[in-house]
């Protein structure tokens, strides 16, 4: 395999630490239109997936029968932060669909914030499912698992009906059984599955396009697309990397982030996807090479500015700045 040389790190001018990785454009058509390092290295894209796991959701009526709105289709697709909005979401979402907390597989957990860990402390409380990024991915399946009138309490085994029905709009996209991928778990306690970089392009590039065969299938992708474009705050938090390239593309770039350093990217009017892989699996300076990537397709206007605004300076415990982190994806 090969990694090449993305974003490195900056103290005082002298090179501190280097991050690389796979980035990878495809078309809808399957094409791969251009890469940096090996695009058939193979790796979980971990919450990426969530913009695909959703689909079933709205294809089978599901969400329409739950009466979830677009704050909710956003919702299923987040690794959220907790923020007030968001954990009033998830509670209500739960209470729509007569469930408590302990109906989650996610386990507890706190917001990200440290203002917002701090305010439940004082007030008493303790950690949550419901404060897990991932709850509203798994209020999704929950939501599909009762409107299927299947069991509850084992949505996350992979032979469930709401993960067949997931994997199955899956292999659609991706052109193969994803049923036959190298599979883990993800942090959150549901099956992950492992693909090429290429493929995973691949797979972007066909959900943006919406290149599926039936029209109910269409129809759901595109009202996930809908609703990340109109709440990308959901995906993430305020003011969050996700939210600030949506905003700046005018909504014609989505995507989402996963842990261990990647990212997939969404061009809808192009038919375009993007996936972005760091071999360390940091998470640091991955959204800037994402927005620089951008710049390359000539999808944002001032990405380098872009790039340095998500990232920003370093900074000492006093809020001073330090270092940089530069964006080096090669040309």
């Amino acid at each position: 395999m090969t990694f090449l040389p993305l974003a490195e790190i900056r103290r005082g001018g002298i090179l501190e630490s280097l991050h690389h990785g796979v980035a990878v454009v495809a078309d809808a058509e399957g094409r791969i239109l251009q890469s940096w390092g090996d695009p058939s290295f193979v790796t979980f894209p971990r919450s990426s997936l969530k913009p695909f796991q959703a689909i079933p959701l709205v294809e089978t009526g599901a969400a329409d029968a739950a009466g979830l709105t677009e704050e909710h289709l956003a919702l299923a697709c987040a690794s959220h932060s907790a923020e007030d909005f968001q954990v009033a979401l998830v509670r209500g979402w739960l209470e729509r669909l007569g469930l408590t907390e302990s109906a989650l597989v996610c386990g507890p957990d706190m917001p990200r914030s440290q203002a917002d860990q701090a305010a439940i402390w004082r007030a008493g409380g303790d950690r949550s499912r419901i404060y897990h990024n991932c709850s509203g991915k798994h209020c999704g399946f929950l939501t599909l698992t009762k409107h299927l009138g299947a069991p509850v309490a084992s949505y996350n085994d992979p032979a469930h009906p709401a993960q067949r029905l997931y994997l199955e709009a899956f292999s659609e996209l991706i052109g193969q059984d994803a049923a036959a991928l190298p599979r883990g778990t993800d942090g959150c306690g549901l099956p992950a599955v492992a693909l090429p970089m290429a493929t995973m392009a691949r797979a972007a590039a066909r959900w943006a396009a919406a290149k599926v065969a039936t029209e109910s299938r269409r129809n759901a992708i595109r009202r996930l697309q809908g609703a990340i474009r109109a709440y990308p705050d959901h995906l993430s938090g305020r003011g969050s990397p996700t939210g600030q390239i949506v905003r700046a593309t005018q909504g014609r770039v989505l995507l989402k982030g996963g842990a261990e350093g990647f990212v997939v990217g969404f061009v809808p009017e192009q038919g375009l996807g993007i996936a972005v892989k760091f071999a360390d699996g940091a998470s640091r300076a991955k959204m800037g090479v994402f927005a620089a990537l951008l710049g390359r397709l000539g999808l944002a206007d001032a990405a380098d500015s872009l790039a340095e605004a998500i990232e920003g300076d370093i900074r000492d415990s006093n809020g001073n700045p330090v270092g940089t982190v530069k964006v080096t994806l090669p040309a």
